[in-house]
């Protein structure tokens, strides 16, 4: 079987494993021939430009890298030198023209972190979980010009547990990808790989996300309410204000039994803060105040203790999931 010559196109650690895999057992059936990646930007508090982890990667690897600030004919260019059977796409940042997807020999493929047709669009993992799911995974697919729109071959399963953040659902889908590659790249290499078509009919879309998601309708479900925020952990994370200081909810979950008026603390048990809610109560977990870490409820209240009876605000929650796609 030949080594497929592979260029990989990502910005996010979320493809580490995957490159790692393929520098080491997957290197027998591809070998990636170059990167491209975005281009460096400003960060953290203090704002200096820094380069991202996939780009790190590639340096220590000796490879070459290509941080295009659009794919025109340059980049084009770039990418034909690189002579490649394949192009790999996973959390690259832009939108790649017909003739770049066209270029590689075998085409271009795409990892999609959700289980197609449903969740395409820019947050798929922290949308999952909001949305109460049990059950995520990846994605191989063709990239086509519409969104998130190309026929799959094939998907990793991952489960969903009730205390699963989207930070533990993303390091989950992370390790997902070695096995779906480790299936498919002997099949693409041999032209065994077969795609098939997604029915369109059954798709739905997510958006990207921002910071005004975090607020909470205590007036909703708690099971709703525990969803949400574990989904929205740690960016752009639920928060409510307590003291005249906006409080972050780091993970939570719901129990049955009914409360008094939503949005009213009734106390706290071993594992969390109880609120109650329009239907069951919901259970914090983990909190944070503004400039501290975050903390299991028992330590955070020990520091800040929050009285049974207290009242919390309640915000909108905009909708995550539309049947169509959003518009920017």
């Amino acid at each position: 079987m030949s080594v497929l010559r592979l260029v990989f196109l990502g910005s996010d650690p979320i493809a580490l494993p995957l490159l790692d895999w393929l520098a080491g057992a997957g290197s027998r059936c591809a070998e990636v021939v170059g990167v491209f990646t975005q281009p460096d930007r400003p960060a953290g508090r203090g704002q200096q430009v820094v380069a991202n982890e996939i780009k790190h990667w590639a340096l220590g690897r000796g490879l070459p890298v290509h941080q295009p600030e659009k794919i025109d004919a340059t980049a084009l260019a770039d990418l034909t030198a690189l002579r490649p059977d394949m192009a790999l796409v996973m959390a690259y940042g832009h939108i790649l023209p017909d003739e770049f997807i066209a270029g590689p020999r075998l085409g271009t493929l795409n990892l999609h972190t959700s289980l197609l047709p449903r969740y395409r669009g820019a947050s798929p993992i922290q949308t999952a979980v909001a949305c109460g799911e049990t059950e995520t995974g990846v994605t191989l697919m063709r990239i086509v010009r519409q969104l998130d729109a190309g026929p799959v071959a094939d998907v990793e399963r991952v489960a969903i547990a009730p205390l699963d953040t989207a930070l533990a659902v993303e390091a989950k889908l992370s390790e997902a990808c070695v096995p779906l590659l480790a299936r498919a790249l002997p099949r693409i290499a041999t032209g065994e790989l077969k795609f098939v078509e997604q029915d369109h009919a059954a798709a739905t879309f997510c958006r990207r996300l921002v910071k005004t998601d975090g607020g909470l309708d205590f007036g909703r479900p708690a099971a709703e309410l525990a969803a949400r925020i574990n989904g929205l952990f740690p960016w752009p994370a639920c928060a409510v204000e307590i003291g005249g200081q906006p409080v972050k909810f780091g993970l939570a979950d719901a129990l049955a039994a009914d409360a008094t008026e939503p949005g009213v603390v009734v106390g706290s048990d071993a594992q969390g803060l109880l609120i109650a809610t329009g239907r069951g109560t919901l259970r914090v977990h983990r909190l944070q105040r503004p400039g501290g870490r975050m903390l299991s409820a028992a330590d955070f209240l020990r520091g800040c203790p929050i009285a049974a009876g207290t009242r919390l605000a309640s915000h909108p929650m905009p909708p995550l999931v539309a049947r169509e796609p959003f518009r920017r």
